[in-house]
């Protein structure tokens, strides 16, 4: 393929990505780049050549079995209600899965667990939905719809609390700023710090700056908290299409009552403002049902920006090699409880 030509195709495929409503920016190149002990096909299906639907599809090789797993996180990339552009992405996952002799693919879209017409069409092409509605990628997130808001308009639309604690912040001199890839680290020692705190796993700095590096600053900000010149509190997110993702986050211990993550995330929406983007989404919330739930807290937090959970649909599988899958599903359940009894 001639250089201008492909640029050519990388110019439509990204227009694409960057216009579609379920665009992600966990369905880009760029992402897959960032996960680089994976390896990526991207599915392009058109009609009259024009896209009408992309795929990014990661693949990871087991070598106990010498066989592939599929995974499109947050895949397809396309109008649901598309029949055609489905069918054609499917018959390609098809012809991918026979390049790789891979034994399942796996997918949770970014659809609305209530779009039955699409469950629907999704079973008929052959999908299977996961029985025990555990997904990869969280099943519910907590979104804020900005589109056409003012400022004002959205401050105000934050329970009173929240709003209490963002003047609060303000108040007590807390500084913003956007970081360069010399804060990572800075970003890092945070974030190690909050994971210790609060019981979460991390990964190693090598990940973060590989987001920064490969999705670019067009797409990614740091955005770091300070208090009397002292890094307290950090965040980054990541903009692509009409949306803003809330990616990671920490806080030190020094200074928390001055409610700089509050601060942070009222920077980051207007940050998202200013790009005219329509949905700010500040990520998983997987224990909003119980105050009982360790993770009600992250919730709460949340809850205060007075936007809504969204439940997407369970997670999607098609099986090509029953017996490996069998076996692989074995061996899963019995190193995560494994893991779970360490914790």
């Amino acid at each position: 393929m001639l250089m201008n030509e492909k640029n050519c195709k990388d110019k439509e495929l990204n227009a694409f990505l960057q216009s579609n409503t379920k665009s992600h920016y966990l369905q880009t190149a760029e992402w897959a780049q960032v996960k680089n002990n994976w390896k990526h096909e991207m599915l392009v299906v058109k009609n009259n050549e024009k896209i009408i639907g992309v795929m990014s599809v990661l693949l990871k090789k087991l070598p106990i079995f010498n066989s592939y797993m599929m995974y499109a996180p947050r895949g397809f990339v396309c109008n649901p209600d598309d029949k055609e552009a489905l069918e054609k992405l499917t018959t390609e996952v098809k012809r991918i899965a026979k390049k790789y002799n891979a034994f399942v693919f796996k997918m949770d879209p970014d659809i609305p667990d209530d779009n039955y017409d699409f469950k629907e069409m999704m079973k008929l092409l052959g999908y299977k939905y996961k029985a025990n509605g555990k997904t990869i990628q969280p099943q519910f997130v907590y979104r804020l719809n900005i589109k056409d808001k003012t400022e004002e308009e959205l401050l105000k639309s934050f329970k009173a609390k929240t709003r209490y604690n963002i003047n609060l912040a303000i108040r007590k001199n807390v500084r913003i700023r956007e970081g360069q890839r010399s804060d990572i680290p800075v970003f890092y020692d945070i974030l190690k710090f909050t994971a210790k705190r609060d019981h979460f796993d991390m990964r190693d700095i090598e990940y973060y700056e590989r987001i920064f590096d490969y999705m670019g600053t067009e797409h990614v900000r740091i955005f770091i908290a300070e208090c009397e010149n002292e890094p307290v509190a950090v965040a980054m997110s990541i903009l692509y299409g009409n949306k803003v993702w809330y990616l990671y986050g920490g806080s030190l211990n020094r200074y928390r009552n001055y409610m700089p993550t509050y601060l942070l995330q009222w920077e980051m929406i207007k940050w998202a403002r200013r790009k005219k983007c329509d949905i700010y989404d500040f990520g998983g919330v997987s224990g909003y049902k119980s105050e009982n739930n360790p993770m009600y807290g992250v919730y709460r937090f949340k809850k205060g920006f007075n936007g809504e959970v969204v439940k997407f649909t369970d997670e999607l599988y098609m099986v090509f090699k029953p017996h490996i899958n069998n076996m692989w599903n074995i061996l899963s359940d019995f190193y995560n409880k494994f893991l779970k009894s360490k914790r």
